[in-house]
């Protein structure tokens, strides 16, 4: 039976109701839920050992995350994805530790480096340290936004790193900041994450803007969005505890002048211990906290041009 011609106004709601509904279905599927969670469960499964620094488990690590790499066509700095150095550790000192880069040209050359370390606290005592939370589900997150940049080109190039030897002193980070591999005036902002897949408030935290104030506005809008309570704060004070201005690899970026914005949780009952595994995960938080550090990016890339103005090396009292 046909249905009688609806009025046209009708007609017309009819429309851009549909055109919402597309639109709230695109925007849940920035994220490919599947893959964020199988790669966490990957990278903290009993083979990869923990993956410590220089051990047989970070070397699966490395050749997981490379081989995305591949799969997303990022591109290498100097024919390689992987930048080489010498890690110190009061155990056991290595000398082929390594960051893996890649990056996605976009229509600036401007940058945004956006980080997450890789490795974890490996063997201890015949107990594996899976590091699931710390910091595997930063890993899966980048890896979640190397896919969705691939096929929706960034205004801005970014520079995908994923650090080794955070765990013994944020060795990585200070490498690569040490040996940028583009100007340095071309680094605009590093967004870095480090532990994005637990909370049991439902809180995801946003460390920075203390420091560097014009960045709050573009979180601010994707707080009224998230569907986890973005935070700001951890970022002043004297207690090393609740400032975690050093606490991850942002650090080295801030102490050379390079702003920063900072996602991560509050330490929970599993922390740095054999429990921090998949199965403790909370996926749906963790689902929630991707899709909103995803947002932020998105909104930094759209006003990066923006964002370097007002950053100490580009205003006028900083040239």
């Amino acid at each position: 039976m046909l249905l009688p011609q609806l009025p046209k106004y009708l007609s017309m709601a009819f429309w851009v109701l549909l055109f919402l509904a597309r639109s709230i279905a695109f925007a849940q599927a920035k994220i490919d839920t599947l893959q964020l969670l199988h790669d966490v469960k990957v990278l903290s499964a009993d083979s990869m050992q923990g993956r410590k620094t220089c051990t047989i488990g970070s070397k699966r690590a490395q050749e997981y995350v490379i081989s995305a790499f591949k799969k997303h066509n990022l591109q290498a700095f100097e024919g390689s994805f992987r930048q080489f150095f010498s890690a110190s550790a009061k155990d056991e000192p290595c000398t082929d530790a390594a960051n893996l880069i890649g990056y996605l040209p976009g229509t600036s050359t401007d940058c945004i480096v956006l980080s997450a370390h890789y490795d974890h606290l490996g063997v201890v005592g015949g107990k594996t340290y899976p590091g699931a939370d710390d910091n595997a589900s930063g890993v899966a997150t980048l890896l979640a936004i190397v896919a969705y940049f691939t096929s929706n080109k960034p205004h801005s190039t970014l520079i995908f790193a994923f650090f080794d030897a955070e765990e013994s002193g944020l060795q990585g980070a200070r490498v690569f900041v040490n040996k940028l591999p583009v100007e340095k005036k071309r680094v605009i902002l590093n967004v870095n994450l480090d532990m994005v897949s637990r909370s049991d408030r439902n809180e995801l935290y946003v460390a920075g803007c203390h420091h560097y104030p014009f960045l709050k506005p573009y979180l601010e809008k994707i707080a009224t969005i998230s569907k986890v309570k973005l935070l700001f704060g951890h970022d002043s004070g004297t207690n090393p505890a609740d400032n975690w201005t050093n606490a991850s690899d942002h650090a080295p970026f801030h102490r050379a002048g390079i702003p920063f914005a900072y996602f991560g949780v509050e330490d929970h009952r599993d922390y740095h211990r054999p429990s921090d595994t998949f199965a403790n995960v909370d996926q749906k938080f963790f689902v929630n906290a991707a899709s909103t550090i995803l947002d932020a990016i998105i909104e930094f890339d759209r006003h990066l041009a923006e964002i370097k103005l007002r950053t100490p090396a580009h205003t006028p009292s900083g040239n």
